[in-house]
């Protein structure tokens, strides 16, 4: 007797914890930024040298997606988080009270690791268990919620680091983390049992074959294309002198903030199109928009009208990348989802030295627009191989 299939958790609860979860977690790869002038001044050191506190919990964060993908398809996602949430609180709590910048950087870096349980199980979660129909708005909203934090971190930790200090911004985090991993434990459903071949060396055989699929690997490519590009569109209005205020940055910052929270209200309608498709129209739609602006040459107005809509091709291409790599991936879904953010941190980290590449901000939109072009035809390409291989 077969049996029956678990009922799909509720959706608005399960949305929320996830949503406010993920603003945490990759939030703290951006917290630390504007901490750093702080931090210098109590350890009496240059900020500069301190930039490895970002770096470190990158390299950590980038590291875990590898490790935990597979794990996550091993013991399942909840049981994956039940343990990696409280230590990624615990490592939070000891970077408050580390006593120098080298124990610091390396706490850094286990914080890293441990937060990134959280992206690949938590979107192969949601992949697996949301009805279908509310899936793509899932998926959707979680992206969001990672681009939306790179503003929204540094947002607090600028406003809040001179009455909390820098330590009591990372004593919050943990906290946050805390409260995170109790949402995450009233919202799961049980782990699916899940059949155990082999050793636990033979889970992590299936990422060289993932990444030997061609059109799985195209697609990677997309991803990294996508982010990095994000990543450098900010980096060089900071490199290249086009904003001379950090006011006017920041504002230029968070005019992206409303397309992050408009387009998964929009999925539903944008869902009629399939994966591949939506990423290619996207990463078109990115490459028009930067080539606009570096046509044109727009005042702060206009950069951050077109910003707006540049951030709303990244917002609706990422998931869409996300769902079309799910499903080529059948069951290594979190190992492939793994990979998923592996690339997304490789691209954040290419994407600042893109922009130090070019000496001026118009002929970095024009590179970052002939790479996003490149970008969509990876993904149709792919999508041929897909089609292709599912003949055979």
């Amino acid at each position: 007797m077969s049996r029956p299939a678990p009922a799909a958790p509720a959706f608005a609860p399960t949305l929320t914890v996830f949503v406010l979860t993920a603003l945490l977690v990759s939030g703290q790869l951006y917290v630390v930024i504007p901490l750093l002038p702080d931090m210098a001044v109590g350890w009496h050191t240059d900020p500069g040298a301190l930039t490895w506190l970002v770096t470190a919990f990158a390299i950590g964060y980038a590291i875990g997606f590898l490790l935990f993908g597979p794990l996550s398809d091993r013991i399942g996602r909840r049981r994956l988080l039940m343990i990696g949430m409280p230590l990624a609180a615990v490592a939070t709590a000891l970077v408050a009270i580390s006593s120098d910048p080298g124990v610091a950087i390396a706490l850094r870096l286990v914080q890293g690791v441990a937060v990134a349980t959280f992206p690949p199980a938590g979107m192969a979660y949601l992949g697996e268990s949301v009805e279908p129909r509310r899936r793509v708005v899932a998926i959707s909203a979680i992206t969001g919620a990672f681009l939306a934090s790179a503003v929204l971190l540094q947002v607090a930790g600028q406003l809040l680091v001179g009455s909390v200090g820098w330590r009591g911004l990372f004593v919050l985090s943990a906290i946050g983390l805390a409260l995170a991993w109790l949402g995450l434990r009233a919202v799961m459903s049980p782990d699916r049992p899940r059949e155990q071949r082999g050793s636990l060396m033979a889970t992590y055989r299936v990422v060289p074959s993932l990444l030997a699929n061609p059109a799985l690997a195209l697609r990677y490519l997309a991803v990294l294309v996508l982010l990095g590009g994000f990543v450098a569109v900010y980096t060089g209005l900071q490199l290249s002198g086009v904003v001379t205020s950090s006011g006017e940055l920041l504002g230029l910052r968070a005019s992206g903030l409303p397309s992050i929270l408009l387009i998964p209200l929009l999925t539903p309608w944008l869902a009629r199109l399939s994966a591949p498709v939506r990423a290619t129209v996207f990463l078109l739609l990115a490459a028009f928009t930067l080539a606009v602006t570096g046509a044109t040459g727009p005042g702060a107005v206009g950069l951050a009208l077109l910003l707006a809509l540049y951030v709303a091709a990244i917002t609706a291409g990422l998931p869409a990348l996300n769902e079309s790599i799910a499903s080529l991936a059948e069951s290594s879904r979190g190992t492939a989802l793994a990979l998923f953010s592996f690339f997304l941190a490789v691209g954040s980290s290419l994407g600042p030295l893109a922009a130090a590449a070019f000496s001026r901000f118009d002929l970095l939109m024009y590179g970052l627009a002939g790479v996003m072009i490149v970008g969509a035809l990876a993904v149709l390409v792919s999508t041929r191989l897909a089609a292709g291989g599912r003949r055979v």
